[in-house]
């Protein structure tokens, strides 16, 4: 299937039980009016600061979002009297929130906890300071309904670049791959590779939870990465920076001979650099594969390898314009 036409999954929902239990050690995360509201959905990746809402405004109030309760409201509802802090509490409640994190450390009183229990909603705390528990936050729910996709291939970690081989199956991508990681490289998933789109431009490889760091070799079976190469061998993530597309050598076909074109290729709307290399019997795919990443790097780096060519030859046209020979002094080198 061609990259472009790659399908992409996106998660509608997770619920509020899911981001307490995949939050509470890294986020020192505890329930204050026990498991309810635990099945609530969480549908959007954004949080919202209800500060407005509690003051009774909520033309604007976007409840769908988990909500934070940060020092600001903490001590906007302790300036309230008992009775006006449950009417805004009420307020809050009369809309379907995922659910309430109060952070700093800070707590509600007993009547609020109980008044968001009776409604359902999870009230959860957090010792983090506010800024600080939502950029963590942000990033865990911007993860979880972030645009995926299934990519068949082998992933690779070469010199630092994240490397995506794909091609048709059989055409030999684990071999290649298997290849790398013997002499030094870092396998990140093989067959099925998982594409997340981070922010805007930005896609991270990983393996599937079953497969992992499994590889499949035709003729021999699977094998397990890790334990044959050791820890070295692997990792569990990587950027994707480049696709190298395996395909059989086309005699009609045309390839780049001077790398000025280059090619990208859109994956869930991020522009790849992209590559297609053709291959036959006694071709050292490996090495080739090497030196992609490094010229990737070059050119990472400003240089670029084709232009720097380009422009030699154009001054050596317009050298030899004016008479000049292409060789003035041999250096006293005669060998």
């Amino acid at each position: 299937m061609p990259l472009e036409h790659l399908k992409e999954t996106r998660k509608k929902s997770i619920t509020v039980g899911f981001l307490y239990e995949a939050n509470r050690t890294r986020l020192h995360l505890q329930q204050l009016n026990g498991d309810a509201g635990v099945e609530r959905e969480v549908i959007d990746k954004n949080v919202h600061r209800p500060g407005l809402a509690l003051a009774g405004y909520v033309e604007l109030f976007t409840y769908n979002r988990v909500q934070i309760f940060g020092n600001t409201e903490i001590r906007y509802l302790k300036h309230l009297s008992l009775e006006e802090r449950r009417k805004a509490f009420r307020t809050l409640l009369q809309f379907d929130v995922p659910c309430i994190v109060v952070t700093n450390g800070n707590s509600l009183d007993q009547e609020l906890l109980h008044l968001a229990k009776e409604n359902g909603v999870s009230v959860l705390q957090t010792p983090f300071e506010t800024t600080k528990f939502v950029y963590f936050l942000s990033d865990f729910l911007d993860d979880q309904f972030a645009p995926q996709t299934a990519v068949h291939g082998s992933f690779i970690d070469v010199y630092g670049i994240g490397v995506l081989l794909t091609g048709r199956s059989g055409i030999g991508k684990s071999e290649v791959a298997l290849d790398l990681i013997e002499r030094g490289h870092r396998l990140v998933a093989d067959d099925v590779v998982m594409v997340t789109r981070k922010g805007e431009g930005i896609l991270m490889g990983s393996g599937s939870d079953v497969v992992k760091h499994f590889m499949e070799i035709r003729g021999l079976g699977l094998v397990d990465i890790r334990s044959i190469f050791g820890i070295r061998s692997i990792r569990f993530q990587k950027r994707v920076e480049l696709i190298v597309e395996l395909e059989e050598w086309q005699k009609d076909a045309e390839y780049t001979r001077t790398g000025l074109d280059h090619q990208h290729v859109q994956v869930i709307g991020v522009e790849t650099p992209y590559i297609r290399l053709p291959i036959f019997p006694g071709k050292n795919i490996t090495v080739i594969v090497e030196v992609i990443a490094m010229d990737y790097l070059l050119k990472h780096y400003g240089y670029d390898a084709a232009k720097e060519f380009s422009k030699r030859l154009d001054s050596a046209i317009q050298e030899r314009s004016k008479g000049k020979r292409a060789i003035d002094y041999f250096e006293h080198d005669f060998e």
